[in-house]
């Protein structure tokens, strides 16, 4: 090589994927699960659900001004957190059952990567045709008019696509027709504009251009999902044993050279949405979209020959069927010690989360007792502390909340502000409310260094209770 040659590069340029479609029953699941998700998706912040006059009536709300997520019937306050990492830990091992049974099947069919994907490349499809069609004005390099057409017209689609995406996403943090009208006005806030920016951007970019790259380079999940899976892991593989050696038979074969049932049509490759060969064995890539599958089954029924040369199989079936036995059943597969003690853990979760949800009261209260001074002396002597009681009322209406104390029987309670002891609560709102409590200067907590003591609160309209135990500090906490 002169020195005038440039240097070979050391990278090799992304070469684009362009599927070639498929149908079969894979392909058909993938599409139910696509209109199921995205139309959740895109159609939940509109569903209406009536609370009250006082809460908003939209059925999905997370409410960050307010601090509350709204779930149809189910209201979450800021305290009780607990439930949404709950749900979260229910995802985590719901994946880690689902792979450990199934594979990426994840990844594969209900992936919001996967199915933005799978949109664009319909998108892209129906604009520029096929594979083929599509391969052509790919490698086409002059750029005249029907090809900057097609290109222009289809990231038009996508962008409104990624437009819908982040809008639909911005709708689940406010009243959706409310919010609806304020972007179009221009009224609504930066950060709602900014939002449906980004996820605008992302989703173009992601589901248009970046495709695999996410999940090969970005996604953390194929290099964690082999420690979920065994040799008794049902995914997407190819019968070597059956389809070896590949290709048609021809004149210039070797005498007695026997082909197995793989044509070598490159099918299952034209499919794959992430590029490679299943032939080459389980390889880190694949998404288990069993797209090969569907691909595979058409050209064995085409040629004659028995379909599941690419299926769903375990690697424990391979040795089986190489010594001629039949594969296990497919519950046998699934309904293992690793399974089932997944399930056992995800269904325990479930159980303490509804548990949990269905003994919660509509009142509670908070005590923090003010530090500052920790006691006053009045001027008859007796002693008196400080408390903030925060009440919650979670019910779609005010309600008088009555407090009283349980402790020596000579201490008194009294309300800042309030004549006696019942205090209104709005409706669905938390109230703080200053509380006295008083000790004469002969009780025996006023010169106690510190007396337990327990704030009760009481619905008056349904007469439900609850209560929360504190300390009260005499003469002698000074000492």
């Amino acid at each position: 090589m002169s020195d005038s040659d440039p240097a070979p590069s050391l990278y090799a340029a992304h070469e684009p994927i362009f599927p070639r479609r498929v149908s079969g029953p894979f392909r058909n699941l993938k599409w139910y699960i696509m209109a199921v998700t995205l139309g959740i998706y895109y159609l939940t912040p509109w569903i209406r659900w009536d609370r009250g006059p006082a809460l908003p009536d939209q059925a999905v709300l997370l409410d960050l001004a307010n601090r509350r997520f709204y779930f149809f019937w189910i209201e979450i306050w800021p305290h009780e957190f607990y439930f949404v990492a709950g749900l979260l830990i229910m995802a985590g091992l719901g994946l880690f059952l689902f792979t450990s049974a199934l594979g990426r099947v994840w990844c594969g069919y209900t992936c919001p990567q996967t199915v933005w994907t799978d949109l664009f490349i319909l998108v892209e499809r129906w604009i520029e045709g096929d594979r083929n069609a599509r391969l052509r004005l790919h490698r086409q390099k002059k750029l005249d008019f029907r090809k900057a057409r097609l290109r222009v017209t289809k990231w038009v689609v996508w962008l409104l696509i990624g437009l819908a995406t982040g809008g639909a996403w911005v709708f689940y943090f406010a009243d959706a027709p409310t919010l609806l009208r304020d972007l179009l006005t221009g009224q609504a806030h930066p950060v709602a504009y900014t939002t449906m920016a980004i996820l605008t951007g992302t989703t173009f970019l992601f589901g248009g251009f970046a495709r695999e790259q996410i999940c090969i380079y970005a996604c953390p999940w194929p290099r964690i999902q082999a420690a979920m899976m065994d040799e008794d892991t049902l995914t997407v593989g190819y019968r070597e044993w059956r389809g070896e050696p590949r290709g048609k038979p021809r004149k210039t074969d070797e005498p007695g050279l026997v082909h197995g049932d793989c044509i070598d049509c490159m099918a299952c490759v034209n499919v794959c949405p992430m590029g490679i060969d299943i032939r080459d064995g389980q390889q880190m890539e694949c998404i288990t979209c069993a797209l090969c599958i569907d691909a595979c089954d058409d050209v064995m029924e085409r040629i004659g020959k028995p379909r599941g040369l690419i299926d769903y199989m375990a690697l424990s079936d391979e040795a089986n069927e190489r010594a001629g036995h039949p594969p296990q059943n497919i519950w046998k597969h699934i309904l293992r010690p690793r399974t089932i003690l997944y399930t056992a853990l995800w269904g325990s979760v479930g159980l303490a989360l509804l548990f949990a949800l269905f003994i919660r009261s509509d009142i509670e209260l908070t005590v923090a007792p003010v530090r500052n001074p920790t006691f006053v002396t009045l001027s008859d002597g007796s002693i008196r502390n400080t408390y903030d009681v925060r009440l919650r009322n979670k019910t779609g209406e005010p309600r008088p909340f009555e407090l009283s104390i349980k402790g020596e029987p000579a201490m008194q309670l009294e309300l800042e502000g309030v004549d006696g002891t019942i205090v209104t609560v709005p409706a669905d709102t938390s109230f703080l409310q200053r509380v006295y409590i008083v000790a004469p200067k002969t009780a025996e907590a006023a010169s106690a260094r510190s007396t337990p003591v327990r704030i009760w609160v009481a619905d008056l309209d349904n007469g439900e209770r609850a209560y929360k135990d504190t300390s009260f500090n005499g003469r002698g906490a000074g000492q």
